[in-house]
């Protein structure tokens, strides 16, 4: 016997079809009760339920309580980020379900990848920082260069609240629609919550989509274009 992590129980958990839906619907970062999933992945409560002991078993979700009511969530970033990597090998191998394309069209364009923004809009963003120097990559690394705290400070996102955070400030994400990177970490967080904050952008119950406002397009469309002030 090998000696080393065994991908193969994992991989087996995410692999079954209704596992899988209920583990994309997750993607948009929000809770969702049983109920709720049991209709997203289209099979019975009772099995929904046996579903999430699974998935609770293997990590790759967790439970909280509100009220008499549990919520299910992803586990963790490295979750939404493994099930994007997926996305994207799957688009590029072919093996894709047919999507009616109003539905597609806003989850390429802009969505949210666990707490982080992803598609079109946020690779835009993560090449403005990186363009305008405010991140600075080495190695598949990415750190914040002083212009960028400075940035970000007049931008409203708490940086010194970041550094506090068990997960990394900075981290590369694969996405899946765009075949490049998009910013996670606590920083891609810290970012898709201070753009909701401003009313920049909306979010939608039951889809990952997530759209602009007028004034958040035009907004956006002035700090990716690096006119700021």
């Amino acid at each position: 016997m090998k000696v080393g992590p065994d991908i193969s129980h994992v991989a087996a958990l995410i692999g079954d079809p209704a596992r899988t839906n209920i583990l994309m619907a997750l993607m948009n970062g929000d809770a969702w009760t049983a109920g709720d999933l049991a209709r997203e992945a289209g099979v019975t409560p009772a099995t929904t339920s046996s579903h999430l002991s699974k998935l609770l078993a293997g990590g790759l979700v967790q439970r909280s309580r509100q009220g008499r009511h549990q919520f299910y969530s992803l586990a963790n970033e490295d979750v939404g980020e493994a099930l994007e990597v997926l996305l994207r090998i799957t688009v590029r191998t072919g093996h894709v379900r047919h999507i009616v394309a109003p539905r597609e069209a806003p989850l390429r364009m802009a969505r949210v990848c666990y707490d982080h923004l992803a598609g079109e809009c946020g690779v835009q963003l993560f090449d403005f920082l990186k363009k305008s120097g405010f991140l600075i990559s080495r190695e598949q690394e990415l750190r914040l260069s002083d212009p960028g705290v400075r940035f970000l400070q007049s931008f409203g996102v708490p940086v010194s609240e970041l550094a506090g955070k068990r997960r990394p400030i900075c981290r590369l994400c694969l996405d899946w629609s765009e075949q490049t990177h998009h910013l996670g970490g606590s920083l891609g967080h810290a970012l898709l919550e201070r753009m909701l904050e401003l009313d920049w952008l909306k979010k939608h119950p039951g889809t990952r989509a997530v759209a602009f406002t007028k004034n958040g397009k035009q907004a956006f469309a002035k700090l990716t274009a690096g006119n700021s002030s």
